[in-house]
């Protein structure tokens, strides 16, 4: 395996790229920038997509579809909006293509220049907000709770699979209320139901906090946000959630009726996650032989080998037995591969991070019992045939409890609490992590501390304890600590 895959202590960065690329969750693409999600890598998010899916209905969201195209008027209707997101955009000017009259290959047709230009998706809210200005007339039409599951662009110049590409996957939602508070509301609620997705399925401890105004989502009031950090020491946003007040139901204009008859302005929110926790996955779980994928999210969560070959008595015997896990809910798979040693398969299956593998070998079952191999800590056991499926229910929940604690425990021990610059960067430089330190709470200072040490503030913890103290870099009064960190 060391021969594909980088060790993380040689070059991290390309131990990730290695792993994407050897485990086959994505490759790159013709269109740089671009990825290729491979089967594998889409099946892991189908299931992160799924669930997620699946907890937005149980909170009361259905799904729509709203277009890939923004007019480039929408953009200019929120001024932060268009601030933040002006450098990123990708723009169609015509719409038709023609043969050059020299025969060397289509050309764009000078003719067919649209009237107004249009923006590639960055995110929806302008596309959405317009429209929600015909669906809201009373307050009977509130609470408008929608989802969607789509694409964007963000032109990004330095791209890396999964964590920062220029097209990539994601959901976004967008609610429209009656009240200041129904919509702080949800935006809370949404940032819980994130957190618990991470800790739940992909068995990834993130904190919780809101974003300062220099890192809030550009048209936004306030930026809620789960952070996790990666084996690196380096942090990742893995969710976000805005409260967007009425920015945007003032700039398109979506009033409604309230049971007083007067007319007011909606509140609204909007919150997403993205193909970039698949890069949260890799990174925060796997180790130099290949990947470690949560039972939870797992394409398969069980091989069955039989050992050394499959034949027609071991090929029973797994039937047997995977027909008695799935009864469990367990995806299940049979190796039927004939042609390579068991050694190999074992060696595969490892690198593509299936949670258990159970080999089959005569010796074993004929004293009832077969040999269990857990991904995780690489430990091997022998369990009875005998209530097989409660053994392995239990062992995957098992496994999903002990990849939380041991990334628990690693961010635990790199969450270091720092008085002085000095120690600020002997932290960042050394084992890294997060930093948690006081700082006065100025635009100026949380620039000038990014500049010197490549760290920004990841949030304010939503558990956060008054505390008097001194800014790290300026001296000057805080009233509470929060967290840096150098990020992906």
């Amino acid at each position: 395996m060391s021969k594909e895959i980088t060790p993380r202590s040689e070059d991290y960065s390309q131990w990730y790229i290695d792993l994407v690329r050897k485990a086959g969750l994505a490759d790159y693409s013709a269109v740089k920038g671009c990825m290729v999600i491979k089967p594998y890598g889409f099946g892991i998010w189908e299931n992160m997509r799924d669930t997620l899916d699946r907890m937005f209905k149980e909170t009361g969201h259905v799904n729509a579809y709203f277009p890939l195209f923004i007019p480039k008027s929408f953009l200019s209707k929120e001024a932060a909006h268009i601030e933040g997101f002006a450098k990123e955009c990708a723009v169609v000017t015509h719409y038709r293509l023609k043969n050059a009259d020299d025969g060397s290959g289509v050309v764009v047709d000078p003719d067919a220049k649209l009237e107004e230009e249009l923006i590639v998706r960055p995110t929806s809210e302008t596309i959405i907000w317009n429209t929600y200005r015909d669906w809201i007339q009373s307050y009977r039409d509130l609470p408008l709770l929608i989802n969607q599951w789509a694409n964007v662009v963000r032109w990004e110049m330095r791209t890396r699979l999964f964590l920062r590409t220029a097209e990539f996957l994601w959901q976004e939602g967008h609610t429209a209320h009656a009240t200041r508070e129904e919509a702080i509301e949800e935006t809370r609620r949404m940032l819980d139901v994130y957190a618990t997705f991470a800790e739940d399925y992909m068995a990834l401890p993130v904190i919780k906090g809101v974003k300062t105004a220099n890192e809030r989502f550009a048209g936004a009031v306030d930026t809620y946000c789960i952070e996790a950090l990666m084996q690196d020491g380096k942090a990742l946003q893995a969710g976000t959630s805005h409260f967007l007040g009425q920015n945007f139901a003032k700039a398109f204009d979506v009033t409604f009726s309230t049971k007083e008859n007067t007319l007011e302005y909606v509140w609204a929110t909007s919150w997403g996650v993205s193909t970039r926790l698949m890069g949260a996955l890799v990174m925060a779980h796997s180790d130099d032989d290949g990947l470690i994928v949560p039972p939870r999210l797992a394409t398969t969560q069980v091989v069955i080998v039989p050992i050394p070959k499959p034949s027609e008595e071991l090929t029973t015997v797994a039937n047997t037995i995977a027909a008695e896990l799935r009864s469990k809910g367990i995806r299940v798979k049979i190796d039927t591969d004939d042609q390579n040693r068991a050694g190999y398969k074992f060696a595969e299956y490892e690198k593509l991070g299936i949670p258990v593998r159970i080999g089959l070998g005569a010796r074993d079952l004929a004293n009832g019992v077969v040999e269990v191999a857990r991904r995780d800590t690489k430990e091997k056991s022998s369990i009875a045939l005998e209530g097989l499926g409660d053994a392995i229910a239990a062992l995957l929940d098992n496994i999903h409890q002990t990849m939380y604690q041991r990334a628990l425990t690693y961010r635990d021990e790199h969450t270091t609490r720092v008085d002085t610059w000095d120690d600020f960067m002997s932290v960042l430089d050394g084992k890294g992590g997060f930093v948690s330190a006081h700082w006065d709470g100025t635009s100026e200072t949380e620039d000038r501390i990014k500049d010197l040490s490549k760290a920004t503030i990841r949030c304010i913890p939503l558990d956060n304890p008054t505390e008097d103290g001194r800014c790290i870099l300026t001296g000057n009064p805080s009233t509470q600590r929060v967290l840096f960190a150098r990020a992906y």
